[in-house]
């Protein structure tokens, strides 16, 4: 199962954006487990993620949450504005699967 982590400053329009993602990817067929959380829980959470995607707020902190994602082995990326002002959970999904390589 593909492991999703989107990180963000607290945790509120995120998980609005994690449901969207759900459905997209249950549309599709697609086995995933998706759930946010905020920016200070990045080094215990990003470990058991296979990417991790911060919310366009908090995009300065992409160096920062990088290490982690290094050390781990995983994938990051930041969401683009629109997309995640738009709350398209398809995109951002689809985002997600090409930076993993499906």
């Amino acid at each position: 199962m593909k492991k999703i982590l989107l990180c963000c400053s607290a945790g509120m329009s995120t998980s609005l954006m994690v449901n969207k993602m759900q459905k997209a990817a249950a549309d599709k067929g697609i086995e995933v487990e998706i759930w946010a959380e905020p920016m200070d829980k990045a080094s215990s959470e990003v470990p058991k993620a296979d990417v991790v995607l911060l919310g366009p707020q908090i995009k300065f902190a992409l160096p920062e949450i990088k290490k982690l994602t290094d050390q781990a082995g995983n994938k990051i990326g930041v969401i683009d504005m629109m997309d995640y002002g738009m709350m398209n959970g398809e995109k951002v999904l689809n985002m997600a699967l090409e930076l993993m390589g499906k």
